[in-house]
């Protein structure tokens, strides 16, 4: 490697050169506020210091580093570089220099303007029509793009995105700037059109500068790719595995560009970038997914930060050849789109329940190696063993949830749950899932029986201890559940936005005081009473401030005045405007609802929630407890 040196625009692009951004590397992600508008405010000011004789003189504005390295010499004596880092920078460069030259042109400074033209294009006969017109040749995603901002007469991609909207923004400044209008602020820039021209023209190419480092021998360029980060837009744990991805391939001879195309595009897209926040933490969705991904593969707990070294270990013995390497890449690619199609999933099925249940609702995204290997199309489960397996893992947790039993052994029971599935015929997975369960004993990891949940989860204090739409949810499929059971009631989806509402209501001090009173010890029962489950349902989100902390009944609601319905008790609104099974239920209780009446229901739910999620195999834990 040669020793870092200083670089100015015209030392990196006179003469014939050609940098080219390899095909994969992630797309241009700089914009104005963060990037473009800061960089356009440095060369303005190191400009305007050398129009203005009273100011402090500004030589030079650094703008960091930029790593390459000599590719094979191609056709007519031109030097190729491959960009190993510092594409961000050398794309905004390029565009600047090309909205300068047009501006310069536009106004009549040709001079200045053939000088950026010759940082720009190679101009030999030789390159016309050719990328290597180019002094730059940006990432496959960003190429027809490109190309049309550098000329125009070249055909239009569509829908500008950065690539157009810097060279635009470059355009607009530098127009401005050169002819004298004053900016945002008001402030006219100093100087003749010509004499801003002349420095314009200067700072552009002499006054800008990089610290270019050349890896042209047997440097780590890998290495030195992760320990360098563009301004202000940090790379990903996927930027470095698709660097290393593709460096590795063109060693091996694959097709890199087709790799490109077909097998990564994608990952450089919005939707994979975008940031999503778990738990305390915020990620990229690529991110996360080759979180996952590698805990599904490898069967082995990943962490976060080791995601780039940990998917290097893993990889390389696939990536010997380009027809190994390939198969490696199409079976992660297929699994990244059945990630990405986790929202599309129908919801009647057993894959789409336990995304929108668990994984979303109850927010346990730690489940998703083993559901992504459920229904990865690498692995062909069958549908009926899909549904056996995801309906047990989903009872386990709905069942340990309203217990409030502990889920911080559920990463280890996962990486335990994935091992034991590496080594079963896919067309038995589902029965092994359940056998897996059931066997399970340590409270951390105990399948509740029926016997155990139906006991202890009508005591439970849920409301307050167990997130609203937890709740919701088991309620919800409690309701889907006993519709099905009656055909009266027909297979008529609940509204959207439904509330948990507290049938005795949590301020029945109000209006639910006894005769004769009730004892301290007595308030203080019911106080636990009115949150546990036999005391919650589901109401639309419209009739929660009418029902509010309403008496029972019309007697006791009379001279009630507020929440829009006056004198009338909770039983008959909710009598009038209800439409649930489970509400119907209460109903049967007109005169009143009491302690008794929660402990009851409670009792009837737990035993449908035991049918809605079965507990485990009965005759696997006994021959394991025997065991």
């Amino acid at each position: 490697m040669q020793q870092p040196s200083k670089a100015t625009a015209t030392e990196l692009f006179e003469g014939r050169k050609h940098y080219v951004i390899p095909a994969y590397q992630r797309p241009y992600v700089w914009n104005e506020e963060d990037q473009w508008a800061p960089l356009w405010d440095d060369i303005q000011r190191v400009a305007e210091s050398h129009l203005v004789a009273s100011a402090t003189l500004i030589k030079s504005h650094f703008l960091g580093a930029v790593v390459f390295e000599l590719l094979q010499a191609g056709s007519a004596a031109i030097t190729e570089l491959d960009v190993i880092d510092g594409q961000q920078r050398l794309t905004t460069m390029q565009l600047l220099l090309d909205a300068a030259q047009d501006v310069l042109n536009k106004t009549g400074h040709e001079e200045e303007a053939e000088r950026l033209e010759e940082l720009i294009l190679n101009k030999q006969a030789v390159y016309r029509g050719t990328p290597q017109r180019f002094k730059l040749w940006p990432s496959q995603a960003n190429r027809a793009e490109f190309i049309h901002a550098m000329d125009p007469a070249e055909p239009d991609p569509g829908e500008a995105g950065q690539i157009q909207g810097a060279h635009d923004f470059f355009s607009a400044e530098a127009e401005r700037w050169i002819t004298g209008l004053a900016d945002s602020d008001g402030e006219v820039p100093p100087g003749s059109a010509a004499e801003r021209a002349e420095q314009l023209a200067e700072t552009l190419a002499s006054r800008l500068v990089v610290v270019a480092i050349d890896l042209t021998g047997d440097d780590d360029a890998q290495l030195i790719f992760e320990t360098l980060n563009d301004r202000g837009t940090p790379l990903l744990k996927a930027d470095l595995i698709k660097n290393w991805v593709f460096r590795h391939g063109q060693k091996i001879g694959a097709d890199v560009d087709k790799w490109s195309r077909t097998l990564w595009e994608d990952f450089d897209t919005d939707w994979w970038r975008e940031e999503i926040t778990q738990g305390r933490l915020s990620r990229s969705r690529v991110d996360i997914f080759l979180h996952y991904w590698l805990t599904m593969r490898m069967r082995e707990e990943v962490k976060a930060e080791l995601v780039f070294r940990t998917f290097v270990g893993y990889a390389t013995p696939f990536m010997g050849t380009p027809e190994t390497a390939e198969g490696f890449l199409t079976e992660l690619r297929a699994d990244a789109d059945t990630y990405r199609g986790f929202g599309e999933l129908d919801t009647r099925t057993a894959a789409g329940k336990f995304r929108s249940r668990i994984i979303e609702t109850m927010e346990l995204a730690a489940t998703t190696p083993v559901f992504l290997w459920a229904i990865s199309p690498n692995h062909c489960v069958p549908d009926d063993q899909i549904e056996i397996g995801l309906a047990a893992l989903e009872s386990w947790i709905v069942r340990r949830t309203l217990l409030q039993m502990t889920s911080k052994d559920l990463n280890k029971l996962v990486v335990a749950l994935l091992k034991t599935l590496a080594s079963v015929d896919v067309n038995q997975a589902g029965y092994e899932i359940r056998a897996f369960l059931s066997q399970q004993s340590a409270h951390t990891r105990e399948w509740p029986s029926d016997e155990k949940f139906i006991a202890e989860v009508g005591s439970k204090r849920l409301y307050g201890y167990i997130k609203q739409n937890r709740i919701a949810v088991v309620l919800r499929a409690v309701e889907e559940y006993k519709r099905s059971q009656d055909s009266r009631y027909g297979d008529v989806p609940l509204p959207a936005s439904m509330s948990i509402e507290h049938v005795m209501p949590q301020k029945w001090r109000e209006h639910w005081r006894t005769s004769p009173p009730l004892t301290p010890e007595q308030e203080q029962q019911r106080d636990r009473a009115v949150h546990t489950l036999g005391n919650l349902t589901l109401i639309p989100q419209s009739l929660n401030s009418s029902l509010s902390n309403r008496p029972w009944t019309d007697a006791e609601a009379e001279g009630l005045s507020h929440g829009g319905q006056p004198g009338r008790g909770k039983w008959s609104i909710l009598s009038q405007f209800n439409l649930q099974v489970l509400n119907k239920e209460i109903l049967e209780h007109q005169q009143s609802w009491t302690e008794q009446d929660i402990e009851d229901r409670a009792d009837e739910l737990a035993r449908v929630i035991a049918k809605v999620w079965q507990g485990p195999d009965v005759e696997v834990r006994t021959v394991d407890d025997a065991g």
